[in-house]
C-alpha cells in the first residue's frame, strides 16, 4: 500500500492533525481534505470512499474522523488492518478523543504516525512498540543519573563532614582564647607544662598582668580581643579552602549547594528523592537491609521467549553509628547463574569465599542515614522455563462476527507468591465484552478501552486460573498486547541475609528486611 497522508478531523470537516508521508504541495494535501467532507457518508463504521486519484478510508471517534489517504492501487484489508492501528494510537495520547484534546498531544499524534508509516509503507509495529519508541526511554540515561544522584549525595555528605570539623576546630579555638584572656598564650602553655598544681598558674599569671597593663578589672575584656581576630582569619582561611573544594566539585560538572551545611528540612527532601522506592509495611531497625528484583519480560502470542531480564539491589541502611561496623552473612540459593556484583568498597573476596558483605577495610564504617547500595545482579536468558507466571491468550473468531477470547495462567515457580496480580487485555474502541467465566474479579475500563482481571494472590495454593469472554465485532489481533503487573516479598534471585554480626566482637546485631519482586514490564504481543 502507498499512504499518502493521515489525518484526524471533525465531522463538519475541519482538520485538527494532519501527517502526510509521500511529497505533496500544500495546496495539494489541503485540497484532499476539503474534499473528503463532501464525499464521506454516514451510518458505517469502517468505510471508505474513492475519488478518480485517491481512496479515502475512515473510521468514525465519537465527534471525530480517524482519516487515511491512501492510492486506489492499495490493498483496502490491508488499508483496514492500518486505520485500526491509527485509531488504537489515538486513545493511547489523548485522555478524551475532543478537539482540544487532540490539539494539545498533536505532536504526539504525529511522532506516534511516522512509527507507524515511512515514506508511504506500513512499518510492521504494534501498539506496545510505538509507545516504547515514543517514549523514548533510556536505560542509559537511568544509569547516568543514577551516577549523579550518587555523586550528588557524597558531595553533600564530605561538606557536611567539613563543615562538622570546622565547627569542632571554632569551638576549640574559642576556648583557647578565654583561656588567654587573663594571659598570653604562650605564657598559659608554658604555665600548664611546668607547674602541675594551681599555685603555679596563679603565680604566673600575677607576673605575667603587669606586663599586659591591667591596673583594674574594666579593661581586662580589651586584652584577649587580638587572639579572636587571629582565630577569625584562621576559620576564614578554612572556609576559603571549603569554597576552593566546592568550586572544583563545579568544575567538573556536580551540582552542588552553595551552603555547605543544608537545613535538616532539604537534607531530608533530598534524601526522599533519591529513595524513590515502593512504599515498604515493613517496620525499620537500625540496621535494615532491602533486597529488590526488577523484572522485564517479553512473550511472544504465539509462545516463545523473546526477551527476559532481571535485576537486582541490595541495599543497606544503618540508623545509629554504633552499629557501622558490620558484616552480613547471605544465602545465596540460585543455580542459575545470575551474575553478583559487589561495590567497589565491599571486601569482593570475602563475598566470595563466606558470602558476607562486608566493607575493604574493617576499620571504616558503613555511611549512617543513607540507602547504600552494597550488592546488585542482573540474569538474562531465553530459557523459557524463567517465566515465572505463563500466559495463554486465544481468541478465535465466532459465527457472529466477533471473537470468543479465552485467557489462562499458570505459575511456573510454586515457591513464589504473587500478590495484586493485574492482566490487562486490550478490547476494541468502544465495545464491552460479555465476561462468560472469571477467576477473581474483573474491571472494563471503557475509557481506555481495557478488561483488567485483578487477582490477589496468585500461589502454589491457586496456580491456575483462567477467564473466558466474548466481544462482538472484534479481530484476535485486537487483544494483544497483554500487559501484566504484579510484586512479591519472595525474592526470585533466592538470596536470603542469614544474620548481621559487629565486625569487633562477631556477635549478631538485631536487623529488620524486606524482599520485593515486582515487574517494570511484563508482556505478551
Amino acid at each position: 500500500m502507498v499512504l499518502i497522508a493521515a489525518a484526524v478531523c471533525t465531522k463538519a470537516g475541519k482538520t485538527i492533525v494532519s501527517r502526510q508521508f509521500v511529497e505533496m504541495t500544500k495546496a495539494r494535501i489541503e485540497g484532499l481534505l476539503a474534499a473528503f467532507p463532501k464525499l464521506m457518508t454516514s451510518g458505517k463504521q469502517h468505510t471508505f470512499v474513492e475519488t478518480d486519484s485517491v481512496r479515502y478510508v475512515y473510521q468514525p471517534l465519537e465527534k471525530l474522523y480517524m482519516l487515511l489517504i491512501t492510492t486506489k492501487a492499495s490493498n483496502i484489508l490491508e488499508d483496514l488492518e492500518t486505520l485500526r492501528l491509527f485509531s488504537k494510537i489515538i486513545p493511547e495520547f489523548c485522555r478524551s478523543l475532543e478537539e482540544k484534546e487532540i490539539v494539545e498531544n498533536a505532536f504526539d499524534l504525529i511522532f506516534a504516525f511516522d512509527e507507524i508509516v515511512a515514506l508511504g509503507y506500513r512499518e510492521s509495529v504494534n501498539l506496545a512498540q510505538i509507545k516504547t519508541f515514543v517514549e523514548m526511554d533510556s536505560h542509559e540515561e537511568k544509569v547516568y543519573q543514577a551516577v549523579r544522584q550518587t555523586q550528588e549525595r557524597e558531595a553533600k555528605q564530605k561538606m557536611r563532614t567539613m563543615a562538622k570539623e570546622l565547627q569542632r576546630k571554632r569551638m576549640e579555638q574559642k576556648k583557647d582564647g578565654g583561656r588567654g584572656g587573663g594571659y598570653s598564650g604562650g605564657s598559659s602553655s608554658e604555665g600548664f607544662g611546668n607547674s602541675g598544681s594551681g599555685g603555679g598558674i596563679s603565680n604566673h599569671s600575677s607576673i605575667s598582668t603587669p606586663s599586659i597593663g591591667i591596673g583594674e578589672i574594666k579593661p581586662a575584656p580589651s586584652a584577649p580581643k587580638p587572639a579572636p581576630s587571629r582565630n577569625a582569619l584562621k576559620l576564614g582561611g578554612k572556609n576559603r579552602d571549603a569554597d576552593t573544594f566546592v568550586d572544583q566539585l563545579k568544575s567538573e560538572g556536580e551540582k552542588v549547594a552553595n551552603n555547605p551545611v543544608p537545613s535538616a528540612a532539604s537534607s531530608s527532601a533530598a534524601a526522599s528523592a533519591a529513595k524513590a522506592k515502593p512504599v515498604s509495611d515493613v517496620p525499620m531497625d537500625d540496621i535494615h537491609l532491602r533486597l529488590e528484583d526488577k523484572i522485564v519480560v517479553r512473550v511472544g502470542r504465539d509462545g516463545g521467549l523473546q526477551a527476559f531480564e532481571l535485576s537486582g539491589l541490595l541495599t543497606l541502611r544503618i540508623s545509629d553509628e554504633k552499629y557501622g561496623r558490620i558484616r552480613i552473612q547471605l544465602d545465596n540459593g540460585d543455580q542459575r547463574g545470575i551474575q553478583l556484583q559487589t561495590h567497589p568498597n565491599v571486601d569482593k573476596e570475602l563475598f566470595k569465599s563466606k558470602g558476607q558483605i562486608g566493607l575493604k577495610n574493617p576499620a571504616k564504617p558503613f555511611p549512617l542515614n543513607t540507602d547504600v547500595g552494597v550488592l546488585k545482579w542482573r540474569y538474562q536468558t531465553q530459557d523459557e522455563s524463567a517465566i515465572p507466571l505463563t500466559i495463554n491468550c486465544w481468541p478465535s473468531e465466532n459465527a457472529e462476527g466477533g471473537c470468543d477470547v479465552n485467557i489462562e495462567y499458570e505459575l511456573e515457580h510454586p515457591r513464589l507468591e504473587l500478590q495484586d496480580v493485574c492482566i490487562t487485555i486490550p478490547l476494541p474502541m468502544g465495545i464491552a465484552p460479555s465476561i462468560a467465566e472469571c477467576d477473581g474479579d474483573y474491571h472494563h475500563d471503557s475509557r481506555k478501552n481495557v478488561l483488567q482481571w485483578n487477582l490477589p494472590v496468585i500461589d502454589a495454593a491457586s496456580k491456575q486460573g483462567s477467564m473466558e469472554f466474548s466481544v462482538p465485532s472484534s479481530i484476535p489481533g485486537d487483544f494483544f498486547p497483554l500487559d501484566v503487573t504484579f510484586s512479591s516479598k519472595v525474592s526470585y534471585a533466592e538470596l536470603v541475609p542469614l544474620k548481621v554480626q559487629m565486625v569487633d566482637d562477631g556477635t549478631d546485631a538485631k536487623y529488620s528486611a524486606e524482599t520485593l519482586f515486582y515487574t517494570d514490564k511484563y508482556e505478551i504481543v
